[in-house]
């Protein structure tokens, strides 16, 4: 092999390889307002406090349901992280039936079309920072979704120690 075929094999490869791994893409979560307590807050107002998100086509959804379920087991454990449970329903405005206290997404259907809801379901977990931690359109198991939000708060609590304290030196 030549020099220069060499060369251009080497480039073929790096321009085919990608630039940043799945870990290190940042995805902001699209804004939303809810109904609270307080009136109307926004999920900027969240920021800080993880949020799940649930986002159903109805609230009689098979897979919302079966979610709810799995939440349930380790709602305690994720209400102690400061987590915040929004539901958004697409058609209508029904509330969601859970012991779990819900609040509801002003306009379901703007939320599920800014999440890209596909089928009749998907759950999104929103960390501390404001960006999407996982997104899926099946009903995750509650241990997944603790995981999730540890692991979320681990890394942040980690860079916020490995910052720099102060202004920078001069």
């Amino acid at each position: 092999m030549t020099k220069t075929m060499i060369a251009t094999a080497t480039l073929a490869l790096l321009f085919a390889m990608p630039s940043a791994s799945p870990a290190d893409t940042v995805r902001h979560a699209p804004p939303f307002t809810f109904a609270s307590a307080e009136g109307m807050k926004s999920l900027a107002s969240l920021r800080g406090q993880p949020v799940v998100l649930l986002v159903a086509r109805s609230a009689k959804s098979k897979t919302l349901r079966q979610q709810l379920k799995n939440l349930t087991s380790v709602y305690h454990d994720l209400s102690s992280r400061g987590a915040v449970f929004v539901a958004a329903i697409a058609e209508g405005d029904a509330a969601v039936a859970s012991n779990i206290p819900f609040a509801l997404a002003s306009n379901g259907a703007v939320v599920a079309a800014a999440y890209g809801l596909r089928g009749d379901f998907l759950i999104a977990v929103i960390g501390r920072d404001g960006n999407v931690d996982v997104q899926t359109e099946k009903a995750l198991p509650g241990k997944r979704i603790l995981e999730v939000l540890r692991n979320n708060f681990d890394v942040q609590e980690k860079s916020r120690r490995e910052l720099p304290k102060g202004p920078p030196a001069q």
